[in-house]
């Protein structure tokens, strides 16, 4: 028995036989061909193209009805790979050039363009390399004459274990209990379809996946990101108690749905759900979410070769609103930078310190065209419900400013289109950077509304980066400094009549609540898996027990600090 660690994408637990998925190219046929054969071996290549093209096209329109929303979408990505100049043309040119066959050729090209992905300094790009040997793979089981049939439908206690999956995949196996993927991060391809599907799911298991075989008994633990290989029957039997246990408590959580979001006392806290695809929306209005705090909106733009045009983000944009059916849907303006990037912009993007460079609205504000097509869609959404547009990493003045001017002239562009839409749309801007937690009384007064990003609050005001795992265990959300910064927020909403919110991660542990309120916090956004277990325990919260808890916090800042100009008169 032996457990190998990943990253945890979907909770859950998952208990039954492996079935392990080869992937890869490493037996592919290498050989040199005379010069009058060279148009040979580029006609194979094209057709293997072609053919693919085909499978990966049939397999988009026969999508099942269960298939999620964003499959479609990341079909389209690898449609759109087989056409690549940097993969398909420089392939035939190493035919041509160097005389070797067509696997050789695609083989040698996927793995450079992969390794020079692979060697950004972004989490984002990193991940497009597993999507050019996925491509490449299923291309050179064509060349090769040795494409895998379809799965059968035998898969209902069945763990996927592979190296790597592609979308398509993905799709062929959806019906397993759970899957386990030695590649990956958090945002490939593969862990936003696997979110989707709603399975269990651990990536970035790395290489040790490998010792693995078809058949073991395994256990994949969702929730801890972990896969236990051949474990014994006294801890198939502890899983399978947790597992029941597991599914028990989500059942009797949901009883919480329909019940009002308030404080033992009968104080009204609203609960919204942070989404990154608009499919999301629905999920998190069905679990009783008070609207949608945060939709990020770079996911759109990410997971693609392509910009994606207004016509398409608008159909996004609305699709979220509509599903919300009039509660607030709050969508961030493209977040861009640090570790996230255009592709298409790659090279643009290279910068000493990401973090610190040109990202967010810096990107934006420096990219009119792409922000106006942006914005002109947002605002024809904006007629479907309640849309209300934020503005992330504010630090200056003129970025609102800026913003607004914009604003104005997305909206005169609609007026000359004759589109309607709802010209009375709340801006509001994202508390991220110390500087505007200091200077949040200003943003207070400019702005509709605030929401606080605790993630990157905490990484800059603790100069802490929290992808970097030989610091990670100084990543404190709850350093006394970073709560200053927040209960300074609050202060400036309450002093303006502003609602404040916090997006972050800590607006969704049910340890750090009471201290949140305490804070003067009454509306949280969180990832919608969160929604019920914070509700249950905000509604065996007393509010004026939460006031002590956030005083004691802040003082912990030590020395002779008075901090009651903070809070105000309780309850806070």
């Amino acid at each position: 028995m032996f457990s190998v660690h990943g990253l945890q994408v979907v909770g859950g637990i998952a208990i039954g036989r492996a079935r392990v998925v080869k992937a890869g190219f490493t037996e592919i046929a290498r050989y040199h061909v005379e010069a009058g054969d060279r148009a040979f071996e580029v006609s194979r290549l094209q057709r293997a193209l072609e053919s693919v093209r085909g499978e990966i096209e049939q397999l988009a329109r026969h999508l099942p009805a269960d298939a999620p929303s964003e499959a479609r979408a990341l079909l389209e990505v690898h449609e759109l790979m087989l056409e690549d100049p940097m993969l398909v043309a420089a392939a035939e040119r190493r035919v041509l050039d160097e005389f070797i066959n067509a696997e050789w050729a695609l083989a040698l090209q996927a793995d450079e363009l992969a390794s020079q992905f692979g060697q950004l300094d972004d989490a984002y790009l990193q991940e497009r390399a597993s999507d050019v040997l996925q491509v490449a793979d299923r291309v050179l089981k064509v060349l090769s004459g040795s494409a895998e049939a379809r799965p059968d439908t035998s898969l209902a206690d069945t763990i996927v274990v592979a190296a790597d999956l592609s979308p398509a995949d993905l799709l062929n196996y959806r019906d397993a209990a759970g899957f386990a993927v030695g590649m990956g991060g958090v945002v490939s391809h593969t862990a936003i379809l696997a979110r989707s599907l709603n399975k269990p799911a651990v990536i970035g298991l790395g290489e040790s996946l490998r010792l693995v075989r078809g058949h073991d008994w395994v256990v994949l633990d969702g929730e801890a990101g972990v896969l236990l290989v051949g474990p014994d029957e006294s801890v198939l039997e502890g899983y399978r108690a947790r597992r029941v246990a597991l599914h028990e408590a989500n059942e009797r959580l949901r009883v919480l749905i329909k019940v009002p979001s308030r404080t033992r006392d009968g104080v009204r806290i609203e609960l919204h759900a942070n989404i990154d695809l608009p499919a999301e929306a629905q999920e998190a209005r069905h679990l009783g979410a008070d609207g949608i705090g945060l939709f990020r909106s770079e996911f759109l733009f990410l997971n693609r070769v392509e910009l994606p045009g207004e016509d398409e983000q608008f159909e996004a944009y609305r699709e979220a609103i509509t599903a919300m059916k009039g509660r607030p849907v709050t969508i961030r303006t493209l977040d861009i930078g640090a570790d996230k990037a255009l592709p298409a912009r790659m090279t643009s993007l290279v910068a000493p310190n990401p973090a610190l460079g040109q990202r967010a609205i810096r990107f934006c504000l420096a990219e009119p065209a792409i922000f106006l097509t942006q914005l002109r869609a947002m605002l024809r959404a904006s007629r479907f419900g309640n849309l209300r547009i934020l503005i992330p990493m504010l630090a200056h003045v003129h970025e609102v400013t800026q913003t607004r001017a914009l604003l104005e002239r997305a909206m005169e562009q609609l007026r000359e289109r004759g589109e309607a839409f709802d010209a009375a749309v709340p801006l509001g801007g994202m508390v991220e950077v110390p500087a505007a937690a200091l200077a949040a009384p200003w943003f207070a007064r400019q702005l509709d509304f605030l929401s606080i990003g605790t993630n990157d609050l905490a990484q800059y005001t603790l100069a802490i980066d929290r992808g970097d795992q030989s610091v990670a265990a100084l990543f404190d959300p709850l350093h006394p400094a970073v709560l200053r910064l927040i209960a300074l927020t609050l202060r400036a909403g309450r002093r303006y009549g502003k609602p404040v919110a916090v997006c972050g991660e800590m607006a969704g542990v049910p340890e750090y609540l009471g201290l949140l309120l305490g804070l003067g916090l009454r509306q949280f956004s969180m990832h919608p898996a969160n929604l019920l277990r914070v509700k249950e325990a905000l509604l065996a919260i007393e509010m004026d027990r939460t006031v002590p808890v956030a005083r004691a916090a802040l003082a912990g800042m030590g020395g002779t600090a008075d901090f009651s100009g903070i809070f105000g008169s309780a309850p806070i």
